[in-house]
């Protein structure tokens, strides 16, 4: 009995909700491997550590001794997920899903163990549904049902369009459960309508609920929005280590536990360790550096972990200049405006937010900060352009 409270313990670790947990204790008391499902569209080819909340807890089942099915939604992927979204989100062709497909199982298995990880495609029981089978899953649900989503309720109070299609994908979500006869699903908190979806359709065919685990959405780099591409605040995990490391430290001190709690595979114990250290008087810095250590090491390997702190020291701490930056060639003309070089080498995103990093200081060439927002720059200058903390590049002038 103390094992099985122990593995519940892990289990909960981190989680928002667990909805039947009583359900789950029946299910683990079982002593059957367990079969874990958690669903991902393919929509965009990178993955972030907000989508590894929900990874790092299909890690721990996988450690547990249960059956892990990462379910790629290749065909859900062209519906679209109207989750969260206030508009309809554009479905994706069948080649862009099946690319994003690809990158996704190369990523996952950074986290997950390949040898037990068992990777489906939803194509395989929905294409073959057909017409007739997608009127009667349709048939399962009623419109006033679907208007209980709290996104769909919103959209249509404020006049805003909602695709009919849009209906089926917490449908066709709930039938993958179905089909893979799902023990366990896990999944985001905004997405617990397609959850719940999921025990509503097994019930209905005779099978035994799935237990439904919703991780919470790790806030970003801000500390406020959830992490996204779309808000610029995200690490990838596919990013360089120098870069995830100076990621991780600009995070706040107060955001540094709620990434422990989240990302950490450290025991409990070690993190609350480490918050009376740092109440006791210890830098929060040099926790930090531990923490992103770790996720480094996981993403690349221990040794770019140490190349990655070195590099943090030696750029900020000693304000040195890295050796491995981007070395490119622009064309001047006639001459070449400061604010259209940083555009054009990638820097900035904007010409004006060219003048705004100069005006704070946050450019330089060669370490100095540039002060004239007209500096005109002409062919065969070659140095060191540097924006914010982190951004570098080796530019010579033709």
């Amino acid at each position: 009995m103390a094992d099985l409270e122990q593995a519940l313990a892990e289990i909960r670790r981190g989680t928002d909700e667990i909805l039947l947990e009583a359900d789950l204790l029946e299910k683990l008391k079982e002593g059957r491997p367990l079969k874990i499902k958690l669903g991902a569209d393919p929509t965009a080819p990178d993955i972030h550590l907000g989508h590894t909340v929900i990874l790092n807890k299909m890690r721990t089942f996988q450690e547990l001794g249960h059956e892990v099915i990462f379910l790629i939604g290749d065909f859900t992927g062209m519906v679209g997920d109207p989750s969260g979204k206030n508009s309809t989100r554009p479905p994706l062709t069948r080649e862009q899903v099946l690319a994003n497909a690809e990158t996704y199982k190369q990523q996952v298995y950074k986290i997950l163990d390949p040898a037990k990880t068992r990777i489906e495609f939803n194509s395989t029981w929905l294409e073959p549904l057909g017409a007739a089978g997608m009127i009667r899953l349709a048939s399962q649900q009623t419109v006033a049902r679907m208007m209980e989503r709290d996104d769909f309720k919103k959209r249509y109070a404020s006049g805003q369009s909602i695709a009919i299609h849009e209906f089926m994908y917490p449908l066709l979500q709930g039938y993958d459960s179905v089909a893979l006869e799902s023990d366990v699903e896990l999944g985001g908190t905004d997405q617990k309508f397609n959850l719940l979806m999921g025990r509503e359709l097994q019930k209905s065919a005779g099978q035994k609920p799935q237990t439904v685990i919703m991780m919470p959405l790790l806030e970003g780099l801000d500390g406020v929005k959830k992490m996204s591409k779309s808000a610029h605040n995200y690490i990838g995990v596919s990013e360089p280590a120098g870069e995830m490391f100076g990621k991780i430290m600009s995070i706040s001190d107060d955001l540094m536990w709620r990434y422990f709690e989240l990302l950490s595979f450290r025991p409990l114990t070690e993190i609350e360790q480490f918050k009376a250290d740092v109440e006791a008087g210890a830098n929060p810095r040099d926790v930090k550096i531990a923490l992103a250590k770790e996720i480094i090491a996981r993403f690349h390997d221990e040794a770019a972990a140490e190349a990655a702190h070195q590099e943090f020291i030696n750029r900020f701490q000693k304000g040195a200049i890295p050796s491995d930056i981007e070395e490119i060639e622009i064309a001047a003309g006639e001459g070449i405006a400061i604010a259209n070089l940083l555009k054009e080498a990638g820097l900035v995103n904007s010409t004006s937010d060219a003048m705004r990093m100069i005006k704070q200081g946050a450019a330089k060439i060669d370490g100095d900060k540039i002060e004239d927002t007209r500096l005109q720059l002409t062919a065969g200058t070659s140095a060191v352009f540097q924006v914010g903390k982190r951004k570098f590049a080796k530019i010579t002038l033709v």
